[in-house]
């Protein structure tokens, strides 16, 4: 793609569509003589109001916002608070005070029998993981258990302190009569989208920390429904998500690379009382929302390969 244009080219595409152009980004993508800010907001106000409930959002493309709906409320976070609470766990590694290498001991009694993950599906208690496999379960497929695995290490006041002290004061768990164990807390769009900013910055922990939570944000084995649902492997890859739901909350935050890895889109979305409460998969109107969002998110960040390794699956052996 030629990302320059002469003064001929300029006069005839139009002030909007030079500055599309100038930016890297497909001059497709502001077709019908709209920005992708303006395609952003336009599909946001369509989705939100298809979906209905109530919503808080805020969305920044090449580092502009160009959605802040209600972003300063004070949200219940859901599982999106499980980066908040990974940070806290692997600030600590970084210190020297934790190792990804330890062992936690998973009890009959840690496991959470009624929520997400794979801890409850295995029966076989007492065993043991490491810290590292609990926080890959945490980030990727949501595990409660690993929740509490992760309080094992970081009790729910450190997890708070560790959260101001990087920024985010809002940002908090919710404690609960066990010191280590916490309800995952309440957050606001601004404070979970800086969040994943500073994330992907290298801000909040070292480069191998920062690398292990966005490889695993990033990975086929993180949440598909919602952003990622109708994306290609491919650009799953340059997605960075997390998803949390409960009750009648459906929430999503997570960061759009392009093909050569800059960060283009960050997102921070949440939703109350879209669709059907008891609905917790694909077809939940807020989850149908964030489906085509993710479509325009990365449509918007342009075509091309992802840099570093292609996901390759395996047939066992």
């Amino acid at each position: 793609m030629t990302t320059g244009v002469n003064r001929r080219a300029a006069l005839g595409l139009g002030a909007a569509a030079v500055a599309v152009v100038g930016t890297g980004i497909p001059a497709a993508a502001a077709a019908g003589g709209r920005t992708p800010a303006e395609r952003i907001q336009r599909c946001y106000r369509a989705e939100t109001a298809r979906a209905g409930g109530a919503w808080q959002a805020l969305i920044s493309h090449l580092g502009q916002p160009v959605v802040a709906e209600h972003a300063d409320d004070l949200v219940e976070a859901y599982s999106v608070n499980k980066v908040a609470v990974a940070v806290a766990v692997l600030d600590k590694v970084d210190r020297g005070q934790a190792s990804l290498a330890q062992r936690l001991e998973v009890t009959a009694e840690i496991v959470s029998y009624t929520g997400d993950g794979i801890f409850p599906l295995d029966g076989a208690y007492p065993s043991s993981v490491t810290l590292g496999h609990a926080l890959a379960l945490l980030l990727s497929v949501s595990d409660d258990t690993a929740n509490r695995l992760a309080g094992l290490v970081t009790p729910t006041v450190e997890v708070n302190q560790t959260l101001v002290a990087k920024g985010f004061p809002r940002t908090q768990v919710s404690p609960s009569a066990n010191p280590n164990r916490f309800y995952l807390g309440k957050t606001t769009p601004r404070e979970t989208h800086d969040l994943f900013n500073a994330l992907a910055a290298g801000r909040l922990l070292s480069a191998s920390s920062t690398e292990f939570v966005l490889k695993i944000l990033r990975s086929q084995a993180a949440h598909t429904d919602g952003i990622r649902r109708n994306l290609s492997s491919d650009e799953r890859a340059r997605v960075a998500t997390k998803a949390g739901w409960f009750t009648n909350g459906r929430n999503e935050a997570g960061l759009v690379f392009d093909a050569a890895g800059a960060l283009t889109l960050t997102y921070a979305l949440f939703s109350q009382g879209a669709g059907d409460p008891t609905d917790f998969g694909g077809t939940n109107a807020a989850v149908q929302a964030r489906v085509a969002l993710g479509r325009l998110f990365v449509d918007l960040v342009g075509p091309g390969t992802t840099r570093g390794p292609a996901y390759t699956p395996t047939n066992g052996g």
